[in-house]
């Protein structure tokens, strides 16, 4: 598969840059920086080395006094570096190092302050269809997702099943962070049906037979291992009526399509719908933080029934959108983003669906779903003006 240039804008100086395994972030970094120093703690003997003595860095970066461009793939995997790496950064701010990771967990777990603001975070995200330009099909994205990995392998369907396997499920195991990786395994398969909603942990720990702390820490693992995300509840008023729990997503529609159990009692309508909501998320959350915008996702949801999928707000920023997997907009459609209007007459409504029509219907722009996520582009479209 040829090269595809991701839209992430890098940032001048030391950077972090988390994303889950197979985003592409070691392919990134070689192609913007071919002249850096490469560390690879995936391979074991570079680990043992630095794991054992991880002043060694500082000899590394002596010895290489041409090089201006560190960089360490994985650094979760030996978070003593980041000790070494402040201490490098203070003595010569001239060098800059940029530190990958696919996990939070040990980071956090140590304490660690991320070099105390001194390098930037950013995050690299599975393709969005402004990257895959005319490669870009939404319905592939609903089947096998998005993941650079995925798309680029010759059998992506295989190389999904492999990925859940070999990476949530193996990572979680390798390194401790659940004692009974069948009950994490039930987990993966309960809460793929909580995937674009909000999750009832109870009901989890049931059907997986585990406590609800236990289905709580569940979550807490994917999130840390940046494979999942919940969108908290927006609420700039008062309202009593409004749910209280976030919602919950796969990072990838893919990720959600092979953990998903289905059979003759799961309607497809069903499971396209959330993977399609999936989609647009992800979007969303990419296209937002390539920009380098302050926007915040939220999701809108009322004891009353009335649910709007995404709220998009910032300082130049208002979007209220709802997604429906249907080829037609019906009235009734409409109806949350209407009471969302009524409540926040600011806002800027709009309808994703399947057809092929843009439409003004009652103020309410609707659009085709993937006319929507093409132009969600970062550099040139950074305000989602439709």
């Amino acid at each position: 598969m040829e090269t595809i240039k991701r839209l992430l804008q890098f940032p001048e100086g030391s950077a972090f840059l988390f994303g889950p395994r197979g985003t592409g972030k070691s392919t990134v970094l070689r192609q913007r920086f071919p002249d850096a120093l490469f560390i690879d703690l995936l391979k074991p003997d570079v680990l043992q080395a630095y794991s054992t003595h991880p002043e060694k860095l500082e000899n590394v970066v002596a010895g290489n006094a041409g090089k201006k461009t560190f960089i360490i793939d994985e650094i979760q995997k030996e978070p003593a570096l980041l000790s070494v790496v402040h201490s490098l950064i203070e003595k010569d701010k001239s060098n800059s190092f940029i530190l990958t990771g696919s996990s939070a967990r040990k980071l956090k777990r140590t304490a660690v302050d991320l070099l105390a603001g001194r390098a930037i975070k950013t995050t690299l995200h599975p393709f969005i269809a402004a990257e895959l330009g005319k490669r870009f099909s939404l319905e592939s994205a609903l089947t096998i997702g998005l993941i650079p990995l995925v798309v680029a392998a010759k059998n992506p369907v295989k190389s999904l099943k492999t990925y859940v396997s070999l990476y949530i499920r193996q990572e979680v195991q390798s390194e401790g962070l659940v004692r009974n990786i069948g009950n994490f395994s039930r987990f993966l398969e309960a809460v793929s049906f909580s995937h674009a909603s909000v999750i009832n942990t109870s009901n989890a720990a049931r059907e997986c037979e585990v406590e609800r702390k236990a289905v709580e820490n569940y979550i807490t693992i994917l999130e840390d291992l940046l494979v999942a995300y919940r969108l908290p509840v927006f609420s700039k008023k008062e309202q009593r009526a409004l749910v209280a729990h976030p919602k919950f997503y796969f990072f990838d529609a893919g990720v959600y399509r092979t953990l998903r159990p289905a059979g003759p009692l799961d309607r497809p309508q069903e499971i396209d719908g959330c993977a399609l909501e999936g989609i647009v998320a992800q979007h969303l959350i990419a296209w937002n933080e390539y920009g380098g915008d302050n926007n915040k996702v939220y999701f809108w949801r009322t004891h009353y029934g009335f649910e709007v999928d995404f709220i998009v707000y910032g300082p130049s920023l208002f979007l209220a959108i709802e997604v429906k997997n249907s080829g037609k907009v019906r009235s009734g459609d409409m109806a949350a983003l209407k009471a969302f209007r009524k409540e926040y007459p600011q806002c800027k409504p709009i309808l994703l669906y399947r057809g092929s029509e843009r439409l003004l219907i009652d103020g309410i722009l609707c659009l085709p779903c993937e006319e929507f996520l093409r132009q969600l582009h970062p550099v040139k479209n950074p305000h989602a003006k439709f």
